[in-house]
């Protein structure tokens, strides 16, 4: 097993290891006595809330369950009120948990219920997709979409622990596994040229626990230099401008994943030295690299990113491989970049 201790406005681990769901309930029983809520969705709850919620009971905990459909419009309005209901129905307090069982919507939607409950109580990030143990879990933030775009409505609400078993890899779909691959390649663009090339050279067969660790060292060592992203965090939203107008325009049937890999390919063609290799790695783990929405719709489906400032977005220029930078750029010339890396 890996641990790695994130000191940001809460400190807290993130653990890495097989077999960590069957300690869901000692390590949640470090935290608090009382009450948890385990929070899973359709697909997930199936797989592993018999031995999530048996694993808390075991440990002396009350533990109950809700479950919300799987996918993207599970991180709506309706059903983050609909869990806050729940949560006061059952009188959870500060001193009791949420446990957040699932891939990233499940993350963000019970984490963002954790941060808003009683002005914020603790949550346990127990992620099942690869896309959420790299990323989403890790760093605090959470959020629901509305009608106009993605993850508008949030707060930053760190975790009080992580736990992330690669064996729950083993029972997703391949399409989805693939999803997850899109962020890790993201992390080794970013920081890692040793990560990108293990990719390269093991492809789908590469180290689960190994990259998964080094993914979150990566996103541990920026949230805790700037936790409430003004600054160098930004960079972990590679692809993702055009990644979530990707998906906005696709009324959300193209998966976050891929949506990211087409911004990352986009962003890539536009500007990185690398961009050959970047392109070659993300087709090697079938991901997409072109989309059929037109440069003009993709600019104006990002108009509604959260990371516009008035007439500005920030962009991560991914230079080479291993080192981005962050460049302001006019709403107006964002049409130019998509058509450049189109």
């Amino acid at each position: 097993m890996k641990t790695v201790r994130v000191n940001a406005s809460r400190s807290y681990e993130v653990k890495i290891g097989s077999g960590l769901l069957e300690t869901v309930g000692s390590e949640t029983a470090k935290l608090t006595a009382g009450q948890a809520l385990v929070v899973s969705d359709e697909n997930v709850a199936p797989l592993y809330l018999p031995k999530v919620v048996g694993s808390l009971r075991q440990a002396g905990l009350t533990a109950s369950s809700a479950s919300v459909p799987a996918g993207e419009p599970a991180k709506s309005p309706e059903y983050y009120v609909n869990l806050l209901n729940i949560l006061a129905a059952k009188r959870l307090t500060r001193s009791d948990a949420v446990i957040a069982l699932g891939g990233g919507v499940v993350g963000d939607l019970a984490g963002f219920a954790a941060a808003t409950y009683l002005r914020g109580i603790p949550v346990v990030q127990i992620p099942t997709t690869l896309l959420a143990m790299v990323d989403s879990s890790v760093g605090g933030k959470t959020a629901i979409d509305l009608p106009a775009g993605k993850n508008l409505v949030g707060a930053f609400h760190q975790p009080s622990l992580v736990l992330c078993d690669p064996d729950a890899l083993s029972t997703l779909p391949e399409d989805v596994l693939r999803d997850g691959c899109a962020e890790v390649i993201k992390t080794a663009v970013l920081f890692d040229r040793d990560l990108f090339d293990h990719l390269r050279d093991r492809s789908t067969g590469f180290d689960r626990e190994a990259v998964i660790a080094r993914c979150v060292e990566h996103k541990r060592d920026v949230v805790c230099r700037d936790e409430f992203d003004t600054g160098e965090r930004q960079l972990l939203n590679l692809g993702h401008t055009v990644g979530h107008a990707v998906e906005k325009c696709s009324g959300y049937a193209v998966s976050h994943g891929k949506a990211v890999a087409v911004g990352t390919a986009i962003m890539a063609r536009a500007f990185s030295k690398d961009a050959d290799e970047i392109l070659s790695v993300l087709r090697a783990f079938g991901l997409p690299t072109e989309t059929a929405f037109s440069p003009e719709e993709l600019a104006s489906a990002a108009l509604s990113d959260k990371k516009r400032s008035g007439d500005t977005l920030t962009l991560v220029v991914p230079e080479r491989i291993g080192r981005a930078s962050l460049k302001k750029i006019t709403v107006g010339d964002l049409l130019d970049v998509i058509r450049a890396g189109y």
